[in-house]
């Protein structure tokens, strides 16, 4: 049975590296193209496809679907980052099995882990579904809870995540493809929907500042990207410098190392007066 592997990020490619493991490694990686970066330097790979140039397996990077002509048996898709089109979606015949980092129908879309911090949720989960033309909405296969530690951020939890639902996945796939293992509907009057993130979303509003419990939820929802910071003038010369907040109660100022709030607090009190309501 050949295997197609649909994805792009991190949380793709450890789906992936624990599934050449297995009995079920992809003979074939579908990931977006490579990222142009600074001039005069290689493109940036993709994590999945760095794991599959590794194991040396075939990989495609696809602009476009117009001319796509892989044949394969089953696929199995994780943050590919792309909405498939039906024909794609038809041709494997065990179709296209997606690992979702929610408990579907709830946080649909693209920021489910990110949101799922957000909302000082104390357990997310993994959904295993079958792909259908809407977003996140096909039958599901199996899901399994994860609980969300208080120190979790976006990395820690998509690694749990990710983990937990190639642990699932691996133990249906045999049932599923002997047509044992039935789908079950979502129920979509309960769907919620996730939003696309983006830079200015961790910007801190001086005007309206958050309070600390949301503020500590951003720094770690928004960890690596786009981070949680804040233009301040105070101590710095007259210039705006940049303060990024960075999870476990780090702070780092434009130009300078990671320190402590404490630190921050001793060597630039009059900033640190600015945004101390975020952290006391």
């Amino acid at each position: 049975m050949k295997i197609a592997f649909f994805g792009t990020p991190r949380l793709a490619q450890i789906v992936l590296e624990k599934l050449i493991d297995s009995p079920y490694k992809p003979q074939l990686v579908i990931t977006a193209p490579d990222a142009r970066i600074a001039r005069g330097q290689k493109n940036l790979q993709s994590p999945a496809k760095e794991t599959a140039v590794k194991n040396s397996i075939d990989v495609l990077e696809p602009k476009n679907f117009n001319s796509f002509d892989a044949k394969f048996d089953l696929a199995i898709l994780i943050a590919y980052g792309k909405i498939l089109p039906q024909k794609i979606l038809q041709i494997p015949r065990f179709g296209f099995i997606n690992i979702h980092p929610s408990l579907l129908p709830k946080y649909r879309g693209p920021t489910p882990v990110q949101t799922a911090i957000l909302e000082g949720e104390e357990k997310t989960g993994v959904s295993i579904i079958l792909l259908d033309k809407e977003v996140d909405h096909g039958p599901v296969l199996a899901q399994k809870e994860v609980e969300i530690e208080d120190n979790d951020n976006h990395l820690s939890l998509n690694e749990r995540l990710a983990a937990a639902g190639t642990e699932v996945l691996l133990e249906i796939l045999p049932d599923y493809i002997e047509g044992k293992l039935k789908p079950v509907p979502q129920d979509h009057k309960k769907a919620t929907f996730t939003k696309h993130i983006a830079k200015i979303d961790g910007e801190i509003d001086q005007q309206n500042p958050p309070d600390k419990k949301t503020v500590d939820r951003m720094i770690r929802a928004y960890h690596p990207w786009p981070g949680v910071w804040i233009r301040l003038r105070q101590d710095f010369g007259g210039q705006a410098k940049l303060i990024k907040f960075l999870p476990n109660g780090l702070i780092q100022p434009e130009g300078k190392r990671k320190i402590t709030i404490k630190e921050f607090k001793n060597g630039y009190p009059k900033a640190f007066q600015k945004i101390s309501a975020l952290f006391e």
